[in-house]
């Protein structure tokens, strides 16, 4: 099996429009959750989101682009633009078909599909933009990307909930590892913050009114959010001899499924997926130094996750150190693995681990070391990324130093 790598990164989320102003918010435990500005939140119980601010889309396309881009799609973009540049790949001549884009993402381009039902329903026209299917369709960012790089390899999108972006990663390393393909652009990218898109949640009742407060004693539940994550990964060989800066090793992968309810987690199957990383990383738990967790600041994910860690790493659970920087970005749904996927590669580069803000009082069934509020500077040599998903749907991602 060929090892695979990361050369580049990108991203555009509440925190910030590249990856060092992410990485700088993460490391000062900045808060990019506040009062959402969408149309008719009067008419929302919950008016708070991770949402990117100050953003104009004009700054960055055309008109007739934004005619084919959905706010999601143009979030993918500018993320694989950075990540690509950082990379200094050109897809030219034989790589172009050996190249190609794994994107993740849930509700793919429901501004567009909001705004059209409005039109048709509530305005009551009878006709609509000829593009409206290409802007709204699941595989649009994903389709875009590769004509934008001239990627005729493998392409395609994974739509698995919250576990999207780290089932997006992890197939795209594998095509990597068994020779389908020698550089993949993957991530994720999502932009559910329409009302449509918060009225669905809300129905959910596992909403907070104020701050996502993950494995708070005080918790009240998730805050949305938005944005996108793209890195370029790359077969090891290859990356040493351009001579690329390697981010991170991309060591192990696994997904499995509960196979039991659609929206309550199962530790069993968190279990499996977090000990079927490692092991396909060739690691022991003890080399692990730092878990990036799915934390979404509810009970039941919550207590489930920390349950499944003490499973799987015994008293070396202790040990380590946990943090969810959705305290401070929000649930990005299908595209929250691929921007949490940066706190990990900042532990490992920088030996910074990205703070859980927001927290309070301790809550005895997550008695683990979450680093409360404020990062900390440790030496990580291997960390891990989960997603946890509605549906049973669990994807672990293992990176460990270059």
């Amino acid at each position: 099996m060929r090892r695979v790598v990361i050369t580049g990164a990108g991203t555009i989320n509440p925190l910030g429009a590249s990856v060092p102003a992410t990485l700088d918010a993460m490391q000062e435990g900045r808060c990019g959750i506040g009062p959402l500005e969408i149309r008719d939140v009067d008419r929302l119980s919950v008016r708070i989101a991770g949402q990117v601010g100050g953003y104009d889309e004009t700054a960055h396309f055309d008109r007739q682009q934004l005619s084919l881009y959905d706010r999601f799609t143009q979030f993918a973009l500018l993320s694989a633009a950075e990540a690509v540049a950082q990379s200094g790949i050109a897809f030219n001549g034989a790589l172009a078909e050996r190249a190609g884009v794994v994107l993740g993402t849930s509700g793919g381009g429901l501004n567009t599909q909001d705004d059209n039902y409005r039109a048709v329903y509530e305005e009551g026209k009878n006709r609509v933009h000829p593009f409206i299917v290409p802007r709204l369709m699941n595989n649009a960012a994903a389709s875009h990307i590769s004509m934008t790089y001239n990627l005729q390899g493998p392409s395609f999108t994974v739509a698995s909930a919250c576990a999207s972006s780290n089932h997006a990663m992890g197939q795209a390393a594998q095509m990597i590892r068994t020779g389908l393909a020698d550089v993949m652009l993957t991530g994720g990218s999502e932009a559910m913050l329409c009302f449509g898109g918060v009225k669905a949640w809300e129905g959910l009742r596992v909403m907070s009114k104020e701050a996502c407060r993950p494995f708070c004693a005080t918790r009240t539940g998730m805050v949305q959010g938005e944005g996108a994550g793209v890195f370029v990964f790359e077969e090891r060989d290859r990356a040493l001899a351009r001579g690329a800066e390697i981010l991170a090793e991309v060591a192990g992968f696994a997904m499995t499924s509960d196979a039991g309810d659609i929206v309550t987690p199962s530790r069993h199957g968190a279990v499996r997926a977090i000990a079927g990383a490692l092991r396909d990383a060739g690691l022991a738990p003890e080399r692990v130094g730092y878990i990036n967790a799915h934390g979404t600041g509810t009970t039941a994910n919550d207590r489930t996750e920390c349950a499944a860690v003490r499973d799987v790493f015994g008293g070396h659970a202790e040990r380590l150190v946990i943090s969810s920087t959705k305290s401070m970005h929000g649930h990005l749904i299908g595209g929250t693995g691929a921007v949490e996927l940066l706190a990990c590669l900042m532990a490992l580069r920088d030996g910074i681990v990205a703070p859980t803000i927001g927290y309070r009082e301790p809550d005895p069934d997550c008695a683990l070391d979450i680093v409360p509020n404020v990062a900390r500077e440790a030496r990580i040599d291997v960390a891990l990324s989960n997603a946890f998903a509605f549906g049973g749907l669990n994807a672990v991602l293992a990176l460990a130093r270059a």
